[in-house]
C-alpha cells in the first residue's frame, strides 16, 4: 500500500462529506479543515475509521478563543494516520453562549482525559462525556483560564508604573 497525499485525503473527505468540510489550507504544513459540530463526529469516525485513511492516532484535542470573531470559541482535533505519516486539524466553531460538541470518547478512549481539560481551561462542554468535570483547577473555580476575557496585567499594580523605569 503506497503513502496517500494530502490531496488524496481532501478528495476522501469532499466525496463523503461534500460542502460540510471547508479546506482552510496547510498553514504550518498542517493539512487543516472546519466543519460544523453537527458533522464532527461523523468526520473524525471517517478519518479514523476509512481502510485507506486509518487517522487512529488522536494526537491531541485543545481550544482556541477568538472573542473578536462571530463564533469565538473553536474546538481542534489533531489526527495522525500512523501508516500514511500524514495529520490533520480539524476545526469546529461554536458561539460564545453555545459551546456545546459532542463527545469524541466514542472514537477513542484517550479523548476523555483531554475534554476535561479542555472544558477546564476553555469552558467547552462535550454533550455524552462519561465524566466531565475540572480535572487541573479547583473544582469551585467559576472562569476558564484561557479565555481571553481578562487584562493581561493587574492596572493597580504600582511597582509596574512608567515614573518607576525613568518613562
Amino acid at each position: 500500500m503506497g503513502k496517500i497525499t494530502n490531496q488524496e485525503v481532501l478528495d476522501k473527505i469532499a466525496a463523503k462529506f461534500g460542502e460540510q468540510v471547508t479546506v482552510i489550507g496547510e498553514p504550518h504544513s498542517l493539512l487543516t479543515v472546519e466543519t460544523g459540530r453537527e458533522q464532527i463526529i461523523d468526520l473524525l469516525g471517517f478519518l479514523k475509521n476509512d481502510a485507506t485513511l486509518q487517522f487512529i492516532f488522536l494526537t491531541d484535542i485543545t481550544a482556541i478563543h477568538y472573542p473578536e470573531q462571530e463564533k469565538p470559541i473553536g474546538i481542534i482535533y489533531h489526527l495522525h494516520s500512523l501508516v500514511n505519516n500524514v495529520r490533520i486539524r480539524v476545526k469546529v466553531f461554536v458561539a460564545d453562549g453555545d459551546v456545546h460538541v459532542p463527545t469524541a470518547t466514542v472514537l477513542w478512549n484517550g479523548a476523555n482525559w483531554m475534554e476535561r481539560e479542555t472544558y477546564d481551561f476553555f469552558g467547552v462542554v462535550f454533550d455524552g462525556h462519561p465524566d466531565l468535570r475540572r480535572i487541573l483547577n479547583v473544582d469551585d473555580m467559576t472562569a476558564f483560564p484561557m479565555r481571553k476575557e481578562f487584562p493581561l496585567e493587574d492596572p493597580n499594580r504600582v511597582d509596574k508604573k512608567d515614573y518607576f523605569f525613568g518613562r
